[in-house]
């Protein structure tokens, strides 16, 4: 049985950006997705992102939990039978630092967490943060502030471009040990409000993976960052695609 609304608040969400050859991301991709172009670049990256307060809608604040998570997430387009085109993100992976949610995801509510270390410094405008999986599948290191301009260097035009482009991906499908059906869930915020973040130092073994993105197809491009907006997560109906072999090779990790 699953909740079907999880209520909280987003104490800080960063968005890291990664500008990728589309042809390169669309042979990574399950039919039915498709990546989502900016100026002919698929556009994927790492949500890293604090929740404090998480608990099933009607429960008091007390009975909440916190966690620091991260998702490695490509923008997409699909088409739905039902509805027509859609937009959201692809997931082949999600980390998190909380033993409740790597037992429960994928059980009480959508979404499978393989378990990490996080360390994380966050003074209110300087980010620091190092996660090493358990399994030793996954790292991330980033040292990052908060500003006020736009990098010259991104695909994107400006924040508003940014922030447009990313709004429309509130809907996430996750890969899961059935390497043929996806979770689904939806994110809704009280607020969509993103700020410019400087990134000083940002690795990932995930997009450093060549068997993945071949050297020259995937560039940091710019990063974003959100701060203390209450949210609910909504489940979507689970995903049932054909083999495919980022799903198997996800699923075995």
């Amino acid at each position: 049985m699953r909740l079907p609304i999880i209520q909280g608040l987003i104490r800080r969400r960063l968005l890291i950006n990664f500008r990728v050859n589309a042809d390169v991301m669309g042979r990574f991709l399950p039919p039915p997705f498709r990546p989502k172009l900016h100026h002919g670049y698929a556009i994927a990256g790492i949500c890293l992102i604090r929740l404090e307060q998480i608990r099933a809608a009607g429960l008091p604040r007390l009975c909440g939990i916190s966690s620091e998570n991260a998702a490695h997430r490509t923008a997409v387009l699909w088409d739905d039978p039902s509805v027509g085109p859609r937009e959201g993100v692809f997931i082949p992976r999600r980390d998190t630092g909380s033993w409740l949610n790597h037992l429960a995801g994928g059980r009480i509510f959508p979404g499978e967490h393989h378990l990490a270390d996080f360390t994380v410094t966050d003074d209110g405008s300087n980010i620091s943060m190092s996660i090493q999986s358990c399994d030793g599948r996954m790292a991330v290191q980033l040292k990052a502030f908060e500003s006020e301009s736009f990098p010259e260097s991104s695909c994107f035009e400006s924040l508003a471009e940014s922030s447009a482009y990313f709004e429309g991906g509130s809907v996430g499908y996750s890969v899961t040990r059935d390497c043929c059906r996806l979770d689904g869930i939806r994110l809704q915020t009280s607020d969509w409000l993103v700020r410019p973040l400087t990134v000083e130092h940002v690795q990932s073994s995930f997009f450093a993976d060549e068997s993945r993105f071949p050297a020259g197809s995937v560039t940091f491009d710019h990063a974003l960052i959100m701060r203390n907006l209450s949210h609910q997560w909504h489940q979507e109906h689970e995903m049932f695609v054909k083999k495919h072999p980022t799903l198997s090779r996800q699923s075995a990790e």
